[in-house]
């Protein structure tokens, strides 16, 4: 993430007002003798950046969920990136170039470059990773490591795996060769998940990652007191110079939405994410705060276990798709910062069938349905939720007492079973719920990574990423030839197929796009929520300092 050019008058105007209400006009400021914020000014300082729920991991190639996420992307980085406006910018590579045939992958890597032990980053490192990430034999590959089987096909000596061979060429030279053409491979290599890991620190504990990170980003691990805050601290030897300005970056766990909005308030913390859509009027009415908006790249939905009775029959799924007021969840809970979803895939994003006609709200429809699945009187079952709020799910809790309530009308009786993050995800992964609240912030752009994570067949072994265990041989084989076309107007048909199957099949009830709400004291500066959640703080400084 770069800072963009700031115009020098409106800096020194902006520098002004901060330091005169900060000291009451009494001592003359930067901007009053002719300066600006220098890049010395930016120098130090702590940020505490609250949220509602703790890393699960910080070893980030067994992570999926944001949480982690923004914690690893800070510590490790990738071959590639993606930019605030979604496009690949390089990062450890610095070029890359393919093979006529596109099997075969060339990269120049980033020199002069160390990890936060001392030891170098070179070509012999990314193999290092990629050795531990892909064969299960290697003793370093501990874990379930859930993103890479899902992205290459499988393991080393599976049938499908994708991978050929990875291989130094040279000292900051790295050669990729694939067994088949792979439409999304470059976006593959800029997923916080494969961030790059120092291998003498692998090898020092033991392949456990997860307690000893040690990577090249622009912090450093420092402390971690589970379910309360986790401690970065500035990595002096970073390769981008004079970055990143802050000392100290806390990231401080407190789960109430309101309790943390009164922590912003009272200077507690300096950046708050996740809030009651109806709290972004507090904040606007609030001196010293500023409301951000993340831009929005995701999709919130409810989840049927398939595999449980009575959720393996459609007629069920699509009855309880007709019994839910989608739109009234939508204006209830989210303040006009989301739309109702239609489709797995977010309008942001190429691949987007915007044709798709959704489940309208019809209660008598839904008791035809019912009915004829053989449940007139309806059933009993449990609603699984989070309790802590997710970028598009802002009061979860709250959302699955309204989707009961609608439910009751059709009689469906509903017990909502409430747990918080950690617990909640490997729950679910383990097929324990019946029906799930759930969702998916993208960590790259393709239609790729919302729909074969979240619904191919092949990932629904447990622990399972496909929790509604949704295993369509057809859907499945539509998002495969997608993934191995190149050409882009196909693969946008093919994902429009997979779509219209997916609303005919229902394994989802697709509840809303969001554009999450943030905040941040006015003092901070340089902060750029990132569509997909993986916020960098390199840029980030304090003015109150």
């Amino acid at each position: 993430m770069k800072m963009g050019t700031v115009n020098l008058l409106h800096l020194i105007l902006v520098v002004t007002l901060i330091l005169s209400a900060c000291s009451g006009g009494d001592e003359a400021t930067p901007a009053e003798s002719g300066g600006a914020t220098s890049e010395e000014d930016k120098q130090g300082g702590t940020l505490v950046y609250g949220r509602g729920a703790d890393a699960v991991s910080l070893d980030p190639i067994n992570v999926t969920d944001g949480e982690s996420i923004r914690v690893t992307h800070n510590i490790f980085e990738t071959l590639l990136e993606y930019d605030q406006n979604l496009e690949l910018q390089p990062k450890l590579a610095t070029k890359y170039s393919s093979s006529e045939d596109g099997l075969t992958w060339t990269f120049e890597l980033r020199e002069g470059v160390k990890f936060h032990d001392g030891t170098d980053f070179n070509a012999e490192a990314v193999v290092f990773n990629f050795e531990r990430w892909m064969d299960p034999e290697n003793p370093y590959h501990k874990g379930d490591f859930p993103y890479y089987p899902f992205l290459y096909g499988g393991f080393k000596g599976d049938e499908n795996h994708l991978i050929e061979h990875v291989k130094a060429t040279g000292t900051h030279e790295l050669e990729i060769k694939l067994k088949r053409k792979t439409a999304p491979f470059l976006s593959y290599l800029a997923i916080s998940m494969f961030g790059i890991a120092s291998p003498a620190a692998i090898e020092q504990y033991e392949g456990d990652v997860n307690e000893h990170p040690v990577g090249t980003g622009p912090f450093m691990f420092e402390e971690w007191s589970r379910n309360n805050t986790i401690t970065l601290a500035k990595n002096p030897d970073y390769w981008m110079e004079g970055k990143p300005y802050l000392d100290t970056v806390i990231f401080q766990v407190i789960p109430e939405n309101s309790a943390r909005l009164n922590a912003l308030q009272t200077g507690e913390i300096d950046i708050l994410d996740g809030m009651n859509a109806t709290d972004t009027n507090a904040v606007e009415e609030t001196q010293g705060l500023e409301l951000l908006k993340r831009p929005s790249f995701n999709i919130g939905y409810m989840a049927f276990n398939t595999e449980k009775e009575p959720f393996d029959d459609p007629k069920v799924r699509q009855a309880i798709n007709m019994a839910i007021n989608k739109e009234e969840i939508v204006n209830a809970f989210y303040n006009g910062l989301a739309d109702t979803a239609t489709s797995p895939l977010p309008p942001s994003l190429w691949g987007h069938d915007d044709t798709l006609a959704p489940y309208e709200y019809n209660v008598e429809e839904a008791k035809k349905l019912l009915a004829e699945a053989g449940y007139e009187n309806g059933f009993e079952t449990e609603l699984h939720t989070m309790s802590n709020p997710r970028p598009y799910m802002p009061e979860p809790v709250k959302i699955a007492e309204a989707i009961q309530s609608d439910l009751a009308e059709v009689g469906i009786t509903a017990e909502i079973v409430s747990s918080e993050w950690a617990t909640y995800l490997d729950d679910t992964k383990q097929g324990k719920h019946s029906m799930a609240m759930y969702g998916w912030t993208g960590v790259m752009a393709d239609p790729d990574n919302f729909l074969y994570p979240n619904l191919s067949k092949t990932n629904t072994e447990k622990p399972a990423q496909n929790i509604a265990f949704y295993k369509s041989d057809e859907f499945t084989s539509l998002i495969t030839e997608a993934r191995e076309t190149i050409d882009q107007d196909k693969r946008i048909e093919l994902y429009k197929q997979a779509q219209q199957l997916f609303q005919q099949d229902a394994p989802w009830v697709m509840l809303a796009y969001t554009t999450p709400p943030l905040a941040q004291a006015d003092y901070v500066e340089g902060y750029e929520p990132h569509p997909m959640s993986n916020d960098l703080l390199t840029d980030v400084y304090l003015t109150n300092q």
